[in-house]
């Protein structure tokens, strides 16, 4: 029997490394890019960038074939990973609850914080859409696509390095937008 992936040490540990940078990636742009006016802009910043590139990549993983192989790793390091460790939502809560007033010490102001709040998960509903668009751009090279097929790839060639996922079970784990 084959394990799960979330239980597959080499998997853990792409998202592991994918994590480490992306919380490194995070910490140099809060370091770069300071608050003003009030507003977290460097979080704001890594949300957004972090939703649409979440979008870009998944979307491309989910259209070039199953979730197996690189494909998996891919979507475990960069998207769990990396993308998981870049994005932070609690720090957006945080700040969202300080700018409201929730925090005794902090400096409040409760229009700027329903902004930032509202504001960061529609812009990031939308960066996701946008991310997500792009890759359909991109996937079709920026030109027409036949409608018969909506641009999507033939059956995916399995032949990869990572076919001990494959085993007689691997349809356990495999992606649920991945049919086969």
């Amino acid at each position: 029997m084959t394990r799960p992936v979330h239980l597959r040490l080499s998997h853990l540990g792409l998202a592991f490394l994918g994590g480490a940078l992306g919380t490194a990636a995070r910490e140099a742009i809060s370091l770069s890019l300071p608050p003003l006016g009030g507003v977290p802009w460097a979080i704001l910043t890594v949300n957004i960038l972090g939703a649409f590139l979440l979008g870009l990549l998944l979307d491309s993983l989910a259209r070039s074939g199953p979730d197996e192989g690189w494909r998996r790793r891919t979507r475990i390091l960069v998207g769990t990973g990396f993308m998981g460790g870049f994005t932070t939502y609690s720090a957006l809560a945080a700040d969202t609850a300080g700018l409201l007033g929730a925090d005794p010490g902090g400096a409040s102001n409760p229009g700027l914080g329903l902004a930032y709040g509202v504001g960061t998960v529609l812009i990031g509903g939308l960066a996701t859409f946008a991310g997500i668009a792009t890759a359909t751009t991109l996937r079709r090279g920026g030109g027409e696509v036949d409608e018969a097929t909506d641009g999507l790839p033939n059956e995916p060639d399995v032949r990869d390095e990572d076919a001990a996922d494959a085993g007689p079970d691997a349809s356990a784990d495999r992606h649920p937008g991945s049919a086969r």
